[in-house]
């Protein structure tokens, strides 16, 4: 952990307008005047696309210059830029997990077009509970774990029997457990199968 990180709380929130994705439905500069004075927040600061070069290279320089230790971004789903935004993390010297995201595209601004002061009011609370988690984050360090490659299948059906073949052509040692003496399931109960009407075991 570095002298910076163990450091009190300084948390820095970058709001993303996302196009009209964000901005078109919620008020940014009222939730940035929310945002601002949250507990430990020292900088806000928005971008009409934070994912962007310009938006991530802001990042790194509002870190740098403020000493922050936690990093906010508000802007769309985690699974769409988290990686990005963890890569601006690194590049201003903190640990990638600092970051907190806080989804208000999805989660908000698409499911409440139509309510706008409701939506902002929801963005609110999500972003001062979201600052309470980054009150709580602690920096990670990657671990590579060796993998035994070998596998266990449940179940001697035709599923079974299917994944059992394919993960051992694959290389993979493979363990079939079936609590009944024969294997085959429903399909070893019956006689034709269709459209070759052979034996299906």
């Amino acid at each position: 952990m570095s002298e910076i990180e163990k450091q009190a709380l300084r948390i820095g929130v970058f709001l993303c307008h996302c196009g009209t994705n964000i901005a078109g439905i919620l008020d940014m500069k009222q939730l940035g005047e929310f945002a601002s004075h949250l507990p430990g927040v020292v900088q806000m600061a928005e971008n009409l696309y934070t994912c962007s070069e310009p938006g991530q290279q802001e990042i790194v320089k509002l870190i740098r210059e403020n000493n922050l230790n936690r990093v906010m971004v508000v802007a769309c789903t985690p699974k769409l830029h988290e990686v990005t935004f963890r890569k601006c993390v690194i590049e201003a010297g903190l640990n990638p997990f600092l970051l907190e995201m806080v989804n208000v595209r999805e989660q908000l601004t698409w499911v409440h077009s139509q309510e706008p002061q409701l939506a902002l009011e929801k963005a609110k609370d999500t972003l001062a509970a979201a600052v309470a988690r980054a009150n709580l984050l602690e920096p990670l360090e990657y671990i590579r774990v060796p993998v035994t490659k070998k596998a266990l299948v449940v179940g001697g059906g035709i599923a079974g029997l299917t994944a059992s073949l394919d993960l051992a052509e694959a290389g993979v040692d493979t363990i079939l457990v079936e609590r009944k003496p024969s294997l085959g399931g429903r399909m070893a109960q019956l006689c034709k199968t269709f459209p070759t009407m052979d034996c299906p075991i």
